[in-house]
């Protein structure tokens, strides 16, 4: 899909999207065009950014065909922008997914590619149709508002594993299963991926507010500041989020740990009070008839299985209540 809109100084319509509509528009002064690409073929779009707006053909195989890190590049008359939209879905298999923003941005037009529906750009094009003032500022301030947009759609992000983490750690205390550590793993792994996103933005932030651009107002420098500052406090956020995850697999183990050492300390005690009880049988059953014989002339049969069933008895209790004595139960 192929969409554009053109701000003619006053108001803001929909504009043909074919080359020589493009090319009218982008002649005419105080006027400003954003054209947007979602999931065409680049077959169709190798023309369009080619013949309409002359970019170079390593930009623009940047832009089809390879997939970057977030970074800025200055090829004078326009900037080649790469941004990284996130989507966190929890519904079913629980997963992060980073969505690739092109941006070039001229001084009357702002070019957009992606191969996905990124929900922050969705927002800026709504709002601009509703509102002609995002247009009056020039392609730099939509370039902020487009920007800004997609950082903000970070924090919700954010906020959603930690709500997650909340709920492993309630589980861990209540009902630890493997199934935790798969989650806990899938998490930090998703934070990896997060922080390989926010770590290269935000140098490309700090480019736009600090560097000279030719299509960048000194003034609006400012803003993208601004946003920079968004991007330090989520890396710190993000860095935090890692610790939390890493605590929760800690707690875990100790969690197992002192599960298995109680499991351990029952069954310890268990031996310990049938020990002597083993011992008494074993010592009888052994082969010595002179003392067993004497014992049977001295006492009825029944006699003798009284007073041994309670020995068998007794000694158990007299060994826990001792146990239970020196504080080890």
């Amino acid at each position: 899909m192929i969409r554009a809109y053109l701000f003619d100084g006053e108001k803001a319509t929909p504009s043909p999207t074919d080359i020589h509509s493009l090319q009218n528009a982008l002649t005419r002064e105080n006027h400003l065009l954003w054209l947007d690409f979602e999931a065409s073929s680049p077959q169709i779009d190798e023309p369009l950014l080619r013949e309409v707006f002359g970019f170079h053909p390593l930009a623009i195989d940047d832009a089809l065909h390879e997939s970057h890190i977030p970074k800025i590049d200055d090829w004078e008359q326009y900037l080649y922008i790469v941004l990284h939209a996130i989507q966190f879905e929890v519904s079913g298999e629980t997963k992060l997914e980073t969505l690739e923003l092109d941006i070039f941005l001229g001084s009357n037009y702002m070019v957009t590619h992606h191969d996905r529906p990124i929900q922050a750009l969705n927002l800026v094009w709504e709002e601009c149709q509703q509102h002609d003032r995002h247009w009056k500022s020039g392609s730099d301030a939509l370039l902020y508002r487009l920007i800004d947009k997609v950082v903000t759609s970070y924090l919700p992000v954010l906020d959603q594993i930690d709500q997650e983490i909340e709920q492993l750690e309630i589980s861990v205390f209540h009902q630890p299963q493997p199934e935790i550590v798969e989650k806990i793993f899938l998490l930090k792994r998703m934070m990896a991926q997060l922080r390989r996103v926010i770590a290269p933005q935000r140098e490309v932030l700090n480019k736009l507010a600090r560097d000279d651009f030719a299509v960048i107002d000194r003034q609006a420098r400012v803003y993208f500041r601004d946003i920079y500052d968004h991007l330090v406090r989520l890396h710190d956020l993000s860095e935090s989020i890692r610790d939390l995850i890493g605590g929760t697999l800690d707690i875990y183990l100790s969690v197992i740990n002192n599960r298995m050492n109680d499991i351990m300390k029952t069954l310890t005690i268990i031996t310990t009070l049938f020990m002597p009880i083993s011992f008494i049988t074993g010592f009888f059953g052994m082969n010595f008839f002179a003392p067993v014989e004497g014992l049977l002339q001295t006492w009825t049969g029944l006699a003798f299985f009284v007073i041994t069933l309670l020995i068998l008895t007794l000694t158990p209790l007299v060994m826990f209540w001792w146990v239970k004595r020196r504080g080890w139960v």
